[in-house]
């Protein structure tokens, strides 16, 4: 395993992350206590450090279980990163949402479960289009300062709103978001309009929910596999299923799994990127791994990327037209270094 730097900050932090959210069989599914230490000692093993996980995950129980894990373990070795927004309970109207008040009992809470004195990043899980970003950002770096959180990172939240944030903060020497969680796969690249853009522009590492479409991109419901995703999820639609065949043919091609060329892609797109891969059973997790060594050429890359393709719709695809480029740069739109 390699490592990265997280946003515009010296932590290093694993080239892929575990996510945890199925640590738990609440609600019928997950792996248990002893699988889920199983898998951590497998992500360890092969040299990972970044662990994802929220207060909300499995109940609480994701938390807990890592808090057990790591009881046992050099806790510095870790980055763990947590998530405060959504609710815990439903005893009052501040026990969710992105408030000062619910991010910081939620937090202690969090600290609690994870058995630890300090969360390494914390995320804003939902942007709840109510709180002020100077609130959320005040608190944030109140906690940091308090040292009970390291760095702090947002999650499923418009561009514009994360550009404020963090330009307020650089303006009021509050601490930035260094990370930005969003959806992003072969078959979800609407990021691609607003968020990635805003995140290249600020420095931010871009850390993907579902990069392999909730396990779409496997295969396994084109080879008729039965899993969590509806019928009518856009995941299995027409298109959804084009991208697969194009995914597994690939794979066929390297002699890899479908899973490994999704991950890979989402790597290789010219932005910080470091794909967050869950698993609820070993296996899984050793296939994600092998994705490391993926190679994918530039004519894969290349059949990836048209068959995936989407509209950026304005100003994007407006910015690619000829007559733009040409009155935009004079004529030397291919001659000059982009960022």
């Amino acid at each position: 395993m390699k490592y990265k730097l997280l946003g515009r900050s010296g932590l290093k932090v694993s080239e892929l992350c575990l996510g945890t959210m199925g640590f738990g069989t609440e609600a019928g599914w997950g792996a248990d206590k002893d699988t889920s230490f199983a898998i951590m000692d497998e992500f360890i093993n092969a040299g990972g450090n970044f662990i994802d996980t929220a207060n909300v995950y499995k109940l609480g129980t994701s938390e807990k279980i890592i808090g057990d894990y790591i009881s046992h373990h050099d806790r510095d070795y870790f980055v763990l990163a947590t998530k405060y927004t959504l609710k815990d309970n439903t005893t009052n109207p501040n026990a969710s949402g992105n408030n000062r008040k619910n991010m910081m009992r939620s937090v202690e809470e969090s600290l609690k479960r994870l058995k630890t004195d300090f969360i390494d990043v914390l995320y804003l899980h939902i942007w709840d289009d109510l709180t002020p970003i100077d609130e959320v950002l005040r608190g944030l770096d109140d906690l940091i300062r308090q040292g009970k959180v390291n760095y702090a990172a947002i999650s499923d939240t418009p561009a514009w709103v994360v550009a404020k944030g963090n330009t307020l903060a650089e303006l009021m020497g509050w601490s930035q978001f260094i990370a930005l969680q969003v959806e992003y796969s072969l078959i979800q690249r609407t990021p691609e309009r607003e968020l990635i853009p805003m995140a290249k522009h600020f420095g931010m590492t871009v850390t993907p929910w579902a990069p392999l479409g909730g396990g779409a991109l496997t295969g396994k419901y084109l080879r008729g596999e039965q899993g969590r995703i509806k019928p009518e999820s856009n995941r299995l639609n027409e298109r959804s299923e084009s991208i697969t065949r194009v995914v597994m043919a690939i794979a066929e091609e390297l002699g890899v799994s479908p899973g490994n060329v999704a991950l890979d892609w989402t790597r290789r797109q010219g932005f910080q990127c470091i794909p967050i891969v869950g698993a609820t059973k070993v296996e899984q997790l050793q296939d994600n791994l092998k994705t490391i060594d993926v190679v994918l050429s530039d004519e894969q890359l290349k059949r990836l990327d048209e068959v995936s393709a989407i509209q950026l719709g304005f100003p994007g695809d407006f910015f690619k037209e000829e007559g733009v480029r040409l009155n935009s740069f004079g004529g030397f739109w291919d001659r000059v270094e982009k960022r």
